[in-house]
């Protein structure tokens, strides 16, 4: 017996045709399949599972209190002087009541939202550093393997225009796919599946990297399309970031879940990276620190100089470098420090995924320190928290 064919994510109910002709080319224009009930109540099923339930006056009107309640019911009309309107949108416990045409986008938009997001928002880490060659790339990339290898559908973004390509440090520069170029200029809403589907993936990881061709660097507009659709995509989103404020890593900062400040640590690195910390701390809205081990401050007097709470401390790599050259990018390995480090990282900062694989525990490196900012580090990661005035 051949399986049911999944219902269609988004319900329509009305028997005006012209409201009916609009909502169907809204959903055509989104990609989103439409069931259309005319004359007679939606069937249970349809009704629970459809990821957007379309209830047009004319049906509210007529048909009065819908099956139950449920979330994502949009009460659609188009007589802007009816203000009655809101009291059947209350009725059938609507989120929202839109009228046409004055809502096409926003309608267009919550079509497009039932159809590409898979459940929350991505959460989104960035990963910044504090001063040249602190290796924010590094650990970013690791990140990015880590939350791949732990069960998360992952998203790489290289937004540092100057660091040479994280698909070189990933092994991934013969790959093809979309490139920043690609999408430099890019405006509005844009649909993840597609660009997921094209971008290269390597280790389980889908990457947006640069060219080492001269190109187009992305608006802060273009920034803010491929942040806003890979956070629709769900999973977890790493950003590589570039120490400068440029309009670009404005709104991909502003962005962020959680930004990790990378600083060595040694005197001169902690001056560098007061201003970087304090830039990044004025956009985003919970910012950690992340110290590389130096001969002359430990993690937790970094933590303190900088009044930031730590969430960690690299471990050595001294051996990285070789093994990057060699091909094996960093954090590859479970077993390694890097990729231990990380993998810590992640469990204690992303919710954990629906369907984890299986990883085994290790314990190099350290994550989380006693010290200053050890509490604020241990709390798992809610994407809603601020970070301290």
């Amino acid at each position: 017996m051949n399986p049911s064919p999944p219902a269609p994510p988004v319900l329509v109910l009305t028997e005006d045709e012209t409201l009916l002709d609009d909502l169907l080319r809204l959903c055509a224009a989104a990609n989103a399949p439409a069931e259309v009930v005319h004359g007679h109540e939606p069937a249970a099923t349809a009704w629970s599972t459809a990821r957007l339930v379309l209830v047009g006056d004319d049906w509210a009107l007529t048909r009065g209190r819908p099956p139950s309640r449920r979330a994502g019911v949009v009460l659609v009309g188009n007589n802007l002087d009816d203000h009655t309107i809101w009291q059947r949108g209350v009725a059938i416990g609507a989120e929202t009541v839109l009228h046409l045409p004055d809502a096409e986008k926003v309608l267009a938009d919550r079509i497009a939202d039932a159809v590409e997001t898979v459940g929350d928002p991505a959460p989104t880490i960035g990963v910044i550093p504090g001063r040249g060659g602190a290796g924010a790339s590094t650990l970013a990339a690791a990140l990015a393997l880590a939350a791949a290898r732990t069960g998360h559908r992952t998203t790489l973004v290289d937004a540092d225009p100057g660091g040479g390509g994280l698909d070189l440090l990933l092994g991934a520069e013969r790959l093809t796919g979309p490139r920043w170029p690609d999408f430099a200029t890019t405006r509005g809403r844009m649909s993840w599946a597609a660009v997921a589907d094209a971008l290269p993936r390597v280790h389980g990881v889908s990457l947006l990297s640069w060219t080492r061709a001269a190109g187009r660097h992305p608006t802060g507009e273009a920034m803010a399309s491929v942040l806003g659709a890979a956070r629709r995509g769900g999973g977890a989103v790493v950003v590589d970031l570039p120490r400068g404020a440029d309009e670009a890593t404005t709104a991909a900062l502003s962005r962020l879940d959680l930004g990790l400040l990378v600083v060595p640590g040694d005197l001169r690195s902690v001056a560098a990276a007061r201003i970087t910390a304090t830039t990044a701390g004025r956009l985003v809205r919970d910012l950690r620190l992340v110290v590389r081990p130096g001969a002359a401050l430990p993690a937790a007097e970094v933590s303190r100089l900088l009044d930031l709470p730590l969430a960690g401390e690299v471990p050595d790599q001294r051996r990285l470098c070789p093994a990057v050259d060699a091909g094996e990018p960093p954090g590859r390995d479970a077993a390694a420090p890097l990729g231990a480090f990380c993998e810590a990282l992640v469990r204690r900062t992303l919710p954990a995924p629906a369907r984890p694989r299986s990883a085994g525990r290790h314990s190099h490196g350290t994550a989380a320190p006693d010290g200053p900012g050890a509490h604020e580090a241990a709390a798992p990661f809610l994407p809603a928290q601020r970070r301290r005035a």
